[in-house]
C-alpha cells in the first residue's frame, strides 16, 4: 500500500509538472500617432510550459475557432464576416521563448505569409531595490531600453516562473507588469490558470524564417506596395480577382489594386506607433 501511495504522489507530480500554465495580460495600446485617443485594450495569453512559453492575442485563437466552424459548416457561405470582424486584433504577433536554448522566436504575417525570426538583441534590465504590492503579488521593480523605448517592469518571485508578456525574460521572476515610458504601451497580468496544452494555431500561407533585419525590410516593402509585394509571394500564384458579390464577374484588377493599397494606408496609419521604434 505504501508503495502504491508513492507511485501515485510521483504520477501525480508528473501530471502537474506536465500542464500548462496560462497568464491573462491585459495589453493597452496606442498605436496610431496621430490620435493618442485612440486606446486599443485586448487581452493577451502567456502560456507557460516546462520547455517553453508563448504570447499571443486572445482575440487570434477565437478567430481560429471561427474559421475552422464556419469551414467545417460549409465554407465561404457559412463565413460569419461580422464575428469575425469583432474579434480583429492589434496583437497579430505571436511570440515563443524555448527555455532550452534560450531563443526568443517573433512570429507575424505580412501579406499571406508567415514571417519568423530570433530576436537577436538582448534585454539588459537594470534591477531596482524598489518594491510594492500589486494585486495579490509582491514585486520588485526593473527597467530596461529596447525596441527604442523605456520600459518599467513589475516581477514577482512569489510564481515559478522567469518569464513576461511580449519579448520580457531574464528577471528572476514573472512579470506582473510592464509599461514603457510614454504611456504608449503596458501590460498587466489579470490572472492565471491551467490549461491541458497549447492550443493549436492556423497558419496559413508559407513560414518564412529570415532574420530581424530582413524582416523590417520586408514589412517596408509590403507597405510601399502590397500588390506588387503578395505578387512575388513565393507559391501565391499571384492575385486573383475575387468574384462581385452582386454576381457579375471578377472585379477589376485596378480597382482591385486600388483598394488594397488603401487599405494597406490605412492599416500602416492605425499602426504607425507600434510597440518597437527601431
Amino acid at each position: 500500500m505504501k508503495k502504491i501511495g508513492v507511485f501515485a504522489m510521483v504520477l501525480l507530480a508528473q501530471i502537474t509538472f506536465a500542464q500548462t500554465n496560462r497568464f491573462v495580460y491585459q495589453v493597452t495600446m496606442k498605436p496610431n500617432a496621430e490620435d493618442k485617443n485612440d486606446i486599443k485594450t485586448e487581452n493577451a495569453y502567456l502560456d507557460i510550459s516546462a520547455d517553453k512559453s508563448m504570447f499571443y492575442s486572445e482575440n487570434r485563437i477565437k478567430r481560429d475557432s471561427v474559421m475552422r466552424n464556419n469551414f467545417q459548416s460549409g465554407g465561404a457561405r457559412g463565413f460569419n464576416r461580422n464575428q469575425m470582424e469583432s474579434l480583429r486584433s492589434v496583437i497579430n504577433y505571436s511570440v515563443e521563448k524555448n527555455k532550452k536554448d534560450q531563443k526568443t522566436i517573433y512570429k507575424d504575417r505580412i501579406g499571406r505569409d508567415i514571417y519568423t525570426y530570433e530576436e537577436d538583441r538582448p534585454l539588459n534590465w537594470k534591477i531596482l531595490s524598489e518594491t510594492t504590492k500589486i494585486g495579490e503579488y509582491k514585486v520588485q521593480k526593473a527597467e530596461t531600453d529596447f525596441g527604442g523605448r523605456k520600459w518599467t517592469a513589475w516581477f514577482t518571485t512569489d510564481l515559478p516562473y522567469q518569464d513576461g508578456p511580449y519579448k520580457f525574460s531574464g528577471l528572476p521572476g514573472l512579470v506582473v507588469k510592464a509599461e514603457d515610458s510614454t504611456g504608449d504601451y503596458s501590460f498587466d497580468l489579470m490572472k492565471n490558470y491551467k490549461i491541458a496544452d497549447f492550443p493549436e494555431m492556423n497558419s496559413f500561407g508559407n513560414v518564412m524564417k529570415v532574420k530581424r533585419t530582413d524582416y523590417v525590410k520586408q514589412q517596408e516593402k509590403y507597405k510601399s506596395d502590397p500588390t506588387a509585394f503578395m505578387n512575388s509571394q513565393r507559391g501565391s500564384g499571384g492575385i486573383n480577382p475575387p468574384r462581385n458579390r452582386n454576381g457579375g464577374g471578377n472585379q477589376n484588377p485596378a480597382d482591385m489594386r486600388k483598394r488594397m493599397e488603401e487599405r494597406v494606408k490605412e492599416e500602416a496609419k492605425n499602426n504607425s506607433n507600434p510597440i518597437e521604434l527601431k
